[in-house]
């Protein structure tokens, strides 16, 4: 029975590495390059996380996320942050309603566009903290309550927050323990110039075909339950935790050279997303057992957003990307 559920599993895994190979392709018949944010992506869809992007204006960032969620047959839904955006905008409220039959009145929860299975949060950082606290709650607890009564999400549930890097004037930016709750922090960079090329030849020419439907619902939420039983060795969970705890200041670990640079390192929620992205990655590439290799592999987007550097580095001009460099050479591999 035991060897008969394992080769279950391991028929799950490949299963899911060859539905990468045909969300890539498919992707790429509507976006051109970005693979690497693609598998951050899917890392947070089969990792049961949520993905905060990051980039300027104009990087498909919106027509990636809906081209994802119409290759992997799941419902989505886009809400524009701005100042004016209130908590019922997004979670939905209750209404007073008349039965046409009887007349009695009585209120109705009406949905909010939160009630869908992948979420594209466009630029989060533009509305204010009540509104931003209202989303985080779902995220993290996956239910919405309004009028006293709980309303569960549908699952899958996952949230892609979209943040400009460049335009900070009238922005509420997220708090540590907020940016806390992504899974990743996925960076979304210019093309290259042949990739702007292919860009402008595409977007300027009728669309050659649409991306077909790789994986359903069913699929995914299985593929979800199997990724934390992907074995992972002790030597691999120790280095992961070795990371993180070496983010912290006060934490004796921390190399004498980076204490300085930072303010706040990561937290414990750190070591288990680092672990847990790292077991998705594994699985992804059709291996059922997460290695050092898919632990450095995730360690940058999983950390990133969770290190805050000090006024003593911005001063030096360090940012968290040179601060991660150096933890990276600092911490020794097993």
């Amino acid at each position: 029975m035991i060897a008969s559920q394992d080769a279950r599993e391991v028929a799950l895994v490949e299963r899911l590495g060859e539905a990468r190979k045909s969300i890539l392709a498919e992707v790429q018949k509507v976006i051109v390059g970005q693979e690497e944010v693609v598998e951050q992506l899917l890392l947070c869809l089969f990792a049961d996380g949520h993905g905060l992007l990051v980039g300027v204006p104009g990087l498909a960032k919106t027509l990636l996320v809906r081209t994802l969620a119409s290759i992997l047959d799941l419902r989505s839904n886009r809400i524009q942050f701005t100042p004016d955006l209130m908590p019922s905008d997004v979670t939905g409220s209750d209404v007073l309603a008349e039965d046409p039959g009887t007349g009695a009145r009585a209120f109705r929860f009406v949905p909010g566009p939160i009630f869908t299975n992948i979420l594209l949060a466009d630029e989060i950082n533009r509305t204010p903290p009540k509104t931003q606290a209202a989303l985080l709650q779902s995220m993290a607890e996956r239910e919405v309550t309004a009028g006293g009564r709980t309303h569960p999400l549908d699952a899958p549930f996952l949230v892609f927050a979209t943040q400009n890097p460049i335009e900070q004037e009238g922005t509420y930016p997220l708090p540590e323990a907020q940016l806390d709750r992504f899974l990743l922090e996925i960076v979304v960079r210019y093309p290259s110039a042949e990739e702007e090329v292919a860009i402008v030849k595409r977007t300027t020419a009728p669309r050659a075909s649409e991306p077909a439907k790789v994986l359903d619902k069913a699929t995914i939420l299985e593929l979800q339950a199997l990724v934390p039983r992907v074995p992972v060795a002790d030597h691999v969970v120790r280095y992961a935790v070795d990371l993180v705890r070496a983010t912290r200041p006060s934490d004796p670990s921390c190399p004498d050279e980076l204490a300085p640079l930072v303010e706040f390192g990561a937290g414990p929620r750190a070591s288990q997303s680092l672990v847990l992205a790292a077991k998705a990655r594994a699985a992804l590439h059709g291996r059922f057992a997460a290695e050092i290799d898919d632990v450095m592999a995730v360690a940058r987007p999983v950390l990133r957003h969770r290190v805050l550097p000090s006024f003593l580095a911005r001063a030096e001009g360090r940012n968290v990307e040179s601060i991660l460099s150096r933890l990276f050479e600092l911490v020794p591999r097993p």
